[in-house]
């Protein structure tokens, strides 16, 4: 099994352009007084994490969870190393944050930091690695969604609370804030502020913004019927209604909502019910219904549909690469999302095909970052790495040892 190589190539020249991206980061501390004579400079260099090691390419990995038997791993694509961690039993769904990895059971939310993140400056980025280690347990039925600051946790009942994001990058989840009243959808972090829907789930909601004390401090005039997902991209933040989606976006401290439609009736059975992504990515995909897939493109705020015939899962990687869709023949097809048609496709890759995955159900997945796409067999033990910039080549095939029914990436 080959190691994964960064994408770039280390020619000289990016060896130039690499040290004056560090100048230009350690820039970023030039407002800091100069040291006496005599003195030495601060040991603590501009992104410095205490307890982290920066590396020069993102650190992804993946974690992967068998409810059957609570065998758990964690994955590093760069070194191709597993490391296996404590077991969760009856695991309902995995979900993460980038960093972090929360295993839902009914008996609570096992939080697990997965040892790798990116800290995006806008003009640069640093890569960490660090130890993998268990954080807590939040309540059962917990809905999660973090930026910098704060992890915000939506209960079933609705009622909300934050906890500050420095705790558990410490490794203890620390006090909640709890926020008041309860919410129709998920508690939503974003510029700063918490974004949120209120009114019957099943019904009309309006979006309400709060402060990340929990004071409402605005109220786009949008409403958004029977609100179904969720997703954080450059543009805004983007809920799932009845009749599209409704996007919120912040400008220079002021907060606008506004429809991106379907542009005809849609099916209760066909709505985008959930969406996949690439983390930073304004393409979204959703399945419309069982042999479709929706493209939803929150930059030009417009719809496609593609018909793909039996969908298992679908994702893309966004800004013109293939839409991936995985298909009840256990292979791995790439369409093009302008146009419909196929384009590549695989051999057969699930040892056993399961049905249309449901919502928050554990089944196979396809998980994009920025050069490799990820697809777990949990009846083969084993996970596919897919250049899909290069036909759906597969480039290397993980054997585990146990049954990846669940799996998330991290490093992102």
């Amino acid at each position: 099994m080959s190691v994964r190589r960064n994408v770039t190539s280390w020619t000289p020249t990016a060896v130039v352009a690499l040290a004056l991206l560090a100048t230009s980061c350690a820039g970023q501390d030039g407002d800091a007084p100069s040291p006496k004579a005599g003195s030495s400079a601060s040991a603590t260099p501009h992104g410095y994490v205490e307890g982290a090691q920066e590396a020069a390419e993102q650190q992804s990995r993946l974690l992967l969870n068998d409810p059957a038997t609570g065998d758990t791993r964690v994955l590093d694509l760069v070194t191709g190393k597993v490391h296996e961690v404590s077991r969760t039993v009856g695991t309902s769904g995995l979900t993460t944050d980038g960093r972090f990895g929360f295993l839902h059971t009914e008996g609570g939310t096992r939080v697990l930091d997965g040892g790798a993140w990116t800290v995006d400056h806008g003009d640069h980025v640093h890569y960490y690695r660090a130890a993998i280690r268990d954080v807590g347990r939040l309540p059962a039925g917990a809905r999660v969604r973090s930026d910098a600051a704060v992890t915000a946790v939506t209960g079933e009942d609705g009622r909300a609370a934050t906890y500050p994001r420095a705790g558990l990058e410490d490794g203890e989840l620390g006090g909640p804030r709890t926020l008041p009243g309860t919410y129709a959808g998920v508690v939503v972090p974003y510029a700063e502020h918490l974004l949120a829907l209120t009114g019957d789930p099943g019904g009309s909601t309006k979006v309400v913004v709060h402060d990340r004390e929990g004071k409402r401090v605005a109220s786009p005039d949008a409403e958004c019927e029977d609100p179904r997902g969720d997703a954080v991209t450059r543009r805004g933040v983007v809920f799932g209604c009845e009749d599209g989606v409704l996007l919120i976006s912040e400008n220079d401290g002021r907060f606008e909502a506004g429809k991106i439609p379907y542009g005809a009736e849609v099916p209760a059975g066909e709505r985008a019910l959930s969406f996949q992504y690439r983390a930073g990515s304004d393409t979204l995909t959703a399945p419309a219904g069982d042999r479709a897939v929706w493209v939803l493109d929150v930059t030009e705020r417009t719809w496609a549909r593609v018909e793909t015939g039996p969908v298992v899962t679908a994702n893309t990687a966004g800004e013109g690469s293939p839409l991936l869709v995985l298909q009840d023949d256990g292979a791995l097809h790439g369409y093009d999302i302008t146009t419909g048609k196929k384009v590549s496709g695989t051999d057969r890759l699930l040892t056993d095909v399961p049905g249309a995955r449901a919502e928050g159900t554990p089944g196979p997945a396809i998980e994009v970052d920025r050069s490799r796409a990820y697809v777990n067999d949990p009846a083969g033990s084993r996970v596919y790495e897919i250049d899909y910039n290069d036909d759906l080549r597969v480039a290397r095939t993980f054997a585990l040892g146990m049954k990846p029914a669940l799996m998330v990436e991290t490093g992102r």
